[in-house]
């Protein structure tokens, strides 16, 4: 992976987190000239898709492909076409949300992402791996997500943006990037970096398990808007079937795990502890919301919304990041600005979690917002981009050769 590759995704997670910071330094004072909701899109963007999809993107190209695929200048070329695109989004989306430019860019990483997907595929077709299968699963569900994309189109000229038709659009994309595309390939890097032999069957039931899953809980966000008897059913089927590939996985990998775990340092560690127990307990809530009137209450509860997606981007795919960047020495923790970064980034993350989930509740119970709510969310969310800034000075500054 290219030095520049990388620091081109942390820039792009400084600028993601620093609007984040933005938005909720509105909910104190009015910033004139500044639309809310064109800056929520832009965000949700470029922490969606400039740092989560650009991040395990090279991830997957320095550990699935030959070094000599590596090298080929397809692939520059096509990380510096998606990297325009998602500056097109950066710019754009803040000053006229969706509108021809913005759109014109979502479109171009759509058809940058397609070709990644064909080039990966290519230079790794003679591989056969139990990795290789999840990031063949990973992939697909990254082009399956994107027909909810092609929906919003004719959503909107033939019902509008208030229609059910519409939302669920939106929602099957999120959903199948978040819970197909991504995790699939976070596990499947997991796999293919702890290098270790798995109990084959255990790996089918956990691979069929986690599929199965990952369709049947899109039901979820499709009652929101549909509701249906057979929806919330369909999708308690679903969260069974997570929970059976929570335990194949442990099952079939525990040993590898602790192999893997016993040659990193305790940053490391604690950074898989903090992605691990964030996979887990996103699982836990996915079984919460099985009674539908709670699932219909929550999911109006913004602290809730938002702490369940910093949940998945942040707890769960950052942190999982950082450890595999770690591992293969990209990131050095022994230098001191790296370890005051990483250290604002859990402070960051754990502390605004537990303000969100502290709020939601309160909102839960009818019992409004607590004393100072929006005061102090801005105050504990300055740890995120300060700390992402420090790795990044730090990485352009003291980049090591990777493993």
């Amino acid at each position: 992976m290219k030095k520049s590759w990388l620091l081109v995704c942390f820039i792009n997670f400084f600028v993601a987190a620093t609007m984040g910071l933005l938005l909720r330094l509105m909910y104190l004072i009015p910033i004139s000239g500044i639309n809310y909701q064109f800056l929520v899109h832009g965000h949700s963007h470029v922490a969606l898709l400039g740092w989560t999809y650009l991040a395990i993107s090279c991830l997957i190209i320095h550990y699935f492909l030959p070094k000599t695929s590596q090298e080929k200048p397809v692939f520059t070329r096509l990380f510096w076409t998606t990297e325009i695109a998602i500056v097109g989004m950066m710019v754009d989306f803040p000053i006229q949300g969706y509108a021809v430019i913005s759109i014109f860019f979502s479109t171009l990483h759509i058809f940058c992402s397609y070709f990644f997907a064909y080039l990966v595929w290519r230079e790794t077709k003679n591989t056969h791996s139990a990795d290789k299968a999840l990031l063949d699963s990973a992939l697909l569900f990254m082009l399956f997500s994107t027909l909810g994309v092609w929906c919003l189109g004719p959503a909107v000229g033939l019902m509008g943006k208030a229609s059910a038709f519409y939302q669920i659009a939106i929602q099957f994309f999120l959903h199948f990037q978040f819970n197909g595309w991504f995790l699939f390939a976070i596990v499947a890097l997991l796999l293919k970096i702890s290098n270790n032999k798995i109990d084959k069957n255990y790996f089918n039931w956990f691979h069929y398990s986690f599929i199965l899953g990952t369709l049947l809980t899109f039901s979820l966000p499709v009652s929101w808007y549909l509701p249906h008897p057979a929806l919330y059913y369909i999708n308690s089927i679903g969260v069974c079937f997570l929970y059976a590939a929570l335990y194949f996985f442990i099952k079939m990998h525990s040993k590898s795990i602790g192999t893997y775990f016993s040659s990193t340092s305790t940053i490391e560690k604690n950074m898989y502890r903090i992605a691990f127990f964030s996979l887990v307990l996103k699982i836990l809530l996915q079984g919460i919301v099985l009674n539908p009137e709670l699932s219909d209450k929550i999911h109006l509860i913004r602290p809730f919304v938002i702490g369940y997606i910093h949940l998945s981007m942040l707890g769960i795919l950052t942190f999982f990041i950082f450890g595999f960047l770690s591992k293969s020495r990209f990131l050095d923790w022994n230098i001191t600005m790296n370890k005051w970064g990483i250290g604002f980034l859990v402070i960051g993350f754990c502390a605004t979690e537990g303000l969100l989930l502290v709020q939601g509740i309160s909102q839960f119970l009818q019992n409004g917002s607590f004393a100072f709510y929006p005061q102090l969310l801005f105050t504990l969310s300055v740890f995120l981009p300060v700390g992402l800034l420090s790795i990044a000075i730090t990485y352009y500054l003291h980049q090591i050769k990777p493993s």
